[in-house]
């Protein structure tokens, strides 16, 4: 269900009377949909504002998790999902969308605004395996923000038989290193 807080275009006011709500100050754009310009963005809002285009088959992935998960200031311009139930999809998802049909396991999921949702934990798993610039950014940004998931993200990484887990690992250990070391700089500041 819905957030009362979420507007969506031609559900309750259309595409004109939603622009002109936020040209008026009275709504701003939140993923795909609109929220109160003085309402309080959470991950459940962020989350919920994908329902449309999640449904109750897609998990949130990668790039549009980290943002959910809050590590990101915007949404990704193409999100990344990837299939959150056992059955096969005979439909194919919009073309906006990073579609992986690997079906993700029920524990590596939460459901945030009514939308299955990949776990800080198997969101960092994730974008720690791609190798460029935007994952390892975000990687580093849901560290920041989701410090607890790092060592749970490497003791996933070192239990599980998952591509580029090396590198992964390599990367995460990095980070958590490199935190360690800002920490102990700024105590010894």
């Amino acid at each position: 269900m819905a957030s009362p807080f979420l507007y969506f275009a031609d559900d309750r006011l259309s595409r004109a009377e939603l622009s002109a709500a936020c040209l008026d100050g009275d709504l701003v754009e939140l993923g795909e949909a609109y929220i109160p310009a003085d309402a309080v963005e959470t991950a459940a809002l962020r989350a919920g504002s994908l329902l449309r285009t999640l449904g109750d088959t897609l998990a949130a992935t990668h790039l549009t998790a980290a943002w959910i998960h809050g590590a990101l200031p915007t949404p990704p311009s193409r999100h990344t999902v990837q299939r959150a139930v056992a059955r096969r999809l005979h439909v194919v998802p919009d073309r906006q969308l990073v579609y992986r049909d690997l079906a993700i396991a029920p524990g590596d999921l939460h459901i945030l605004g009514g939308v299955r949702v990949t776990s800080p934990v198997r969101t960092m798993v994730d974008l720690a395996r791609v190798d460029d610039v935007p994952h390892a950014r975000a990687a580093l940004l849901l560290a920041a923000t989701h410090p607890d998931a790092v060592p749970q993200a490497i003791a996933a990484l070192d239990a599980g038989a998952l591509p580029h887990k090396r590198r992964a690992l390599a990367f995460l250990r990095g980070a958590v290193l490199s935190s360690a070391q800002d920490e102990v700089t700024r105590y010894t500041s």
